[in-house]
């Protein structure tokens, strides 16, 4: 007779069902959709959307409209959540089986063996320029973004942001149009906003493509400096970053095993 007292974290309940380790082994790599996980998986999605509740009730999964069709939402696995639970459900088991629940820094990879990444949103102004200063402090040298829609300038709050709290200055740097990048081979292209996962154009030798949906923090921007809403909508550039910076440390050992592509004449 197994004792009550020894039940098994919470965690390892919800994993260990085979389908629910498969939709977590999908959103690891990518935000998804539930028709997508549908054709993904193989099963109806009504059992999809059940399995989403419990994941989510758990705390393991969250969901965001989709700010291009606002009936449809992207699943989101929460790694720093799993990293945590993981790392308590081993200490549950044996004191000595805690595991640090951040993946460690990694040392810059030699140049030549970086994976190729580009960063896409809508204005290249705000998230897409995030994601490429932060993977390029972390060591990455072969990435860079680009917007189906470039503004004219990045944006004031992103350039702050990113100078203040992470060190890096991008104040000279410039939107650029993904049709500038048309003939550029990737590794990987990753998709911060869910327009421009719809307009994305195919780049050569098949990249990976992953997508994070994440929030426009300019849309949040209605008030300029010295007022109220100020601090609120430095905030939302607050809150996208370490969104986007959590997203790229536990994106740099996928990339460390992946080697850039030989270029090709």
């Amino acid at each position: 007779m197994v004792s009550s007292g020894h039940a098994a974290p919470a965690f390892v309940g919800l994993a260990a069902h085979p389908l629910r380790w498969r939709l977590l082994t999908e959103l690891a790599t990518s935000d998804h959709r539930v028709r997508e996980l549908v054709d993904l998986l193989g099963q109806p999605q009504n059992l999809i959307s059940y399995h989403l509740r419990l994941l989510r009730t758990g705390g393991l999964v969250n969901a965001r409209r989709s700010s291009f069709d606002a009936r449809d939402s992207y699943y989101h696995l929460d790694l720093q959540r799993c990293a945590d639970a993981l790392s308590a459900a081993g200490t549950v088991l044996h004191p000595a089986l805690g595991l640090d629940p951040a993946p460690p820094p990694l040392r810059a990879a030699q140049q030549a063996d970086q994976s190729s990444v580009l960063f896409a949103c809508t204005g290249n102004s705000a998230r897409s320029p995030i994601a490429e200063a932060l993977l390029r402090r972390a060591g990455h040298r072969q990435v860079t973004s680009a917007g189906s829609h470039p503004k004219p300038a990045v944006h004031p709050h992103a350039v702050r942001v990113l100078r203040e709290r992470h060190g890096v200055d991008i104040a000279d740097q410039r939107p650029r149009h993904l049709d500038t990048l048309g003939r550029r081979r990737f590794d990987y292209v990753i998709t911060l906003c869910d327009k421009v996962r719809e307009v994305c154009p195919d780049f050569p030798d098949h990249p990976r493509l992953i997508h994070w949906s994440i929030p426009d923090p300019a849309a949040a921007t209605s008030g300029g400096a010295g007022t109220a809403s100020h601090a609120t909508d430095l905030g939302a550039f607050v809150d996208v970053a370490a969104e986007i910076e959590t997203r790229i440390r536990y994106l740099l050992p996928t990339l460390a095993r992946v080697p850039r592509q030989e270029a090709r004449p």
